[in-house]
């Protein structure tokens, strides 16, 4: 066994499971936004619940791609090219998010506000949907030659792996944030959130199961099953805890279904990071894929200092921001005066 090459694969997964439990339930409050909330003082109770946090949960999405892109620059290459249209589109569908959630309070206007709410709502949309999709497609294959290029048309990814990918996500996504607005909101919303949660929930995760089973059914072992046992217990335990009332708890059970379902489906593609479609000789593994021993030893000193300081600050993060949001914490809307805080600044 290679183990550098292991240990950086073990790494990038890590970085994609942190991507989806902290980012999972971001893109959950966006598409939230139009269906949840009712009226303008709840959607900003759902702003502010990731307002300290969403920027910095991007990070992982980030680090992924740079981790992928260092230690393993074939699978990189092979799966960013392939996919580069769709990879361009969920892009954008995170630019229009990031700036809906910095712009919709920018101005006191209905139509303002609410064209902003939607390209929020359908940029979160897009982000779950072609992560999911992309992810879903690094487990089961793309038609790629012996030399790691694409073949067919534009559309040659698009296959019913990558929607049910992109359908794992969106539905993850949905449940994971009912449960995240129910620990951090209070009011009416609060329990609205819960109900959702208990009523979705057992159909929101059907598609990420179904990833997680087509995978295990194709390159699974006995080992890669026991995280699937883990994972349903935990589901099991988080719906029951969300009856209770107890969202905490519940919470923490979605985190540790994705925690193991994420790492079942890892561990059963291993050690293939990019199947072929056309032909398995023209798999990339961690080993065919990696970079050098040189590159990978100088990547894991560093990844040893920042790694603990990326979790660092992010935990103190969310322990400064951990109280609970409800209307009564949202001020009343208002438009910028320019003359006002002029006058203020010339005080």
């Amino acid at each position: 066994m290679d183990v550098l090459p292991t240990v950086w694969f073990a790494l990038i997964a890590v970085l994609w499971i942190g991507y989806l439990v902290l980012e999972g339930f971001d893109l959950g409050v966006g598409l939230l936004m139009k269906s949840l909330a009712r009226g303008e003082q709840e959607r900003r109770v759902l702003l502010n619940t990731i307002g300290p946090v969403w920027d910095g949960n991007e990070v992982w999405l980030l680090t992924a791609g740079g981790a992928t892109f260092a230690a393993f620059p074939l699978w990189y290459a092979s799966l960013f090219s392939a996919l580069y249209i769709p990879l361009v589109v969920v892009l954008l569908g995170l630019i229009f998010r990031a700036v809906a959630i910095e712009y919709r309070g920018k101005r006191e206007s209905i139509r303002w506000r609410n064209g902003w709410d939607w390209a929020l709502a359908g940029g979160s949309l897009i982000a779950a949907f072609g992560v999911g999709a992309m992810l879903a497609l690094t487990t089961t294959g793309l038609p790629i030659n012996a030399n790691g290029d694409r073949e067919g048309g534009l559309f040659a990814w698009f296959t019913w792996y990558a929607v049910l990918g992109g359908l794992a996500v969106v539905g993850f996504a949905l449940v994971h944030a009912l449960a995240f607005v129910a620990l951090k909101t209070d009011g009416e919303i609060r329990h609205r959130a819960r109900t959702a949660l208990v009523r979705l929930l057992p159909v929101g995760l059907l598609p990420i199961t179904a990833w997680v089973l087509v995978v295990q059914l194709r390159s699974g072992s006995l080992l890669t099953w026991l995280p699937i046992v883990v994972a349903v217990a935990a589901v099991v335990i988080a719906w029951i805890q969300a009856r209770r009332g107890r969202e905490g708890r519940a919470f923490a059970g979605l985190v540790v279904f994705l925690l193991a379902g994420a790492t079942a489906i890892f561990s059963a593609a291993y050690p293939v990071v990019l199947p072929s479609t056309l032909n398995p000789a023209w798999d990339l593994t961690v080993s065919s894929a990696s970079s050098s021993d040189y590159t990978l030893g100088v990547m894991t000193v560093v990844a040893a200092f920042g790694v603990p300081l990326v979790l660092a600050y992010q935990g103190w993060t969310y322990w400064v921001f951990r109280k609970r949001v409800s209307v009564a914490h949202i001020p009343e809307a208002h438009d910028f005066d320019p003359v006002a805080a002029a006058d203020r600044a010339a005080r």
